[in-house]
């Protein structure tokens, strides 16, 4: 076998950062053309449009006026369900926070990551606190200035972020990534950016598998990357997100990581949100 990984090898790249929008060219604007010939013309077809507007309104009323009356069905309809309503003075009772996704939420963030497994070590590379600052968040992409600009665009407000090691090699580190209300939908924008490059060459290569019991969530299993004198490099990966809250989950080792692997790993996490 090869040598140990070092940080670079064992912290996978973040993703890329979304291009800048392309500027839409200024609409063309029409030669201009006599319009005595197309006036004469327009005002022919707008006599013929309103005769035979008139003419097919007349000729419907005519064989509507013909037709049986049908009955209209009755306007109270004692089968509805309704719920019944509270006493005067008496307030429903608020979800349990165990239910309430939004309180949940609101807490300490760094309480919703999955647990370490039993056995497992914490990573050398992890954070002490469970926090990850949002700079040295954005300093993991290929253009760490340009991913910041973006991460403050979308409303970024904290990470919060545990990592292990289990067996030789096997790193697992994840992210909840956590976002401010607005009028833009940072985690759901996020999210769907980084599953955008999955089928890249750089990276999966494939659109990944779903997540069970999230409508958004992928799983990804990369290409082994072999390079002379090292320990082959195996790297997967899920992107998923609830409310403002988006998960990014990695794991990489020395050996096969199966999509089994990944996907558990992350359906786990979901359950805990």
């Amino acid at each position: 076998m090869g040598g140990l990984l070092n940080d670079e090898e064992i912290i996978p790249d973040q993703g890329k950062t979304p291009p800048d929008a392309v500027p839409e060219a200024p609409p063309a604007v029409p030669a201009a053309r006599p319009r005595r010939r197309v006036l004469r013309t327009v005002g022919l077809i707008a006599v013929a449009a309103v005769v035979g507007l008139v003419g097919g309104t007349a000729v419907g009323y005519g064989v509507q006026a013909q037709r049986e009356p049908t009955a209209l069905p009755p306007l109270n309809q004692p089968d509805l369900a309704h719920p019944k309503p509270l006493p005067k003075g008496q307030k429903a009772k608020p979800l349990p926070a165990s239910e309430d996704l939004r309180a949940k939420a609101q807490g300490d963030l760094r309480k919703l990551l999955l647990p370490k497994p039993a056995g497992a070590k914490k990573a050398e590379y992890a954070d002490a606190d469970g926090w990850m600052d949002v700079s040295r968040f954005a300093s993991a992409f290929d253009r760490p200035s340009r991913a910041l600009d973006y991460q403050l665009d979308l409303g970024i407000r904290r990470v919060a972020v545990t990592a292990w090691a289990t067996g030789e090699h096997r790193e697992v580190e994840i992210r909840l990534v956590q976002y401010r209300a607005s009028d833009v939908h940072g985690a759901a924008d996020f999210v769907e950016d980084q599953q955008g490059y999955m089928p890249d060459e750089d990276f999966a290569e494939s659109e990944g598998q779903e997540l069970k019991g999230s409508s958004n969530g992928r799983s990804y299993v990369f290409p082994v990357k072999r390079k002379a004198g090292y320990l082959d490099m195996y790297e997967a990966r899920a992107y998923f997100y609830r409310g403002d809250i988006a998960v990014e989950v990695f794991v990489v080792d020395t050996k096969k990581i199966s999509q089994n692997d990944i996907r558990s790993l992350a359906e786990r996490q979901l359950g805990r949100l």
